[in-house]
């Protein structure tokens, strides 16, 4: 997953470059930490118009460089029913489903889903 190739150069301090298990370990802890906060109804997701996800109020340090795509690429595949039905819910309001190839292609909001774009080249 793209989330596992954002290593850490001086990995806690310790003059080393983070490993990709060491890397896949706080993958999943953001991501259980963002379905705390699902379930909490801290953290809300949000469908923008081109069909891209957010999570507002998931913070910089819950998310420990885990982007909006990887995070919901994760939830559907080993998240709980609840953070599922969160994404459902969204989907339900905004009118729209997450669109896979959209959020494949990096669409993303870095302002809680206020505004969207993408990176080209």
């Amino acid at each position: 997953m793209p989330c596992d190739t954002r290593l850490k150069q001086n990995y806690k301090g310790l003059g080393r470059r983070q490993t990709i298990s060491e890397r896949k370990t706080e993958i999943v802890s953001a991501i259980e930490r963002l379905s705390q906060g699902l379930a909490a109804g801290r953290v809300r997701p949000v469908v923008g118009p081109q069909g891209a996800i957010t999570f507002q109020n998931w913070t910089d340090a819950e998310r420990d460089d885990v982007t909006d795509a990887c995070a919901y690429r994760q939830l559907m595949v080993h998240g709980s029913a609840f953070a599922k039905k969160a994404v459902e819910r969204a989907e339900l309001l905004a009118g729209r489903k997450v669109d896979r190839h959209v959020v494949g292609h990096g669409v993303h909001s870095h302002d809680g889903g206020a505004t969207w774009h993408g990176h080209k080249g």
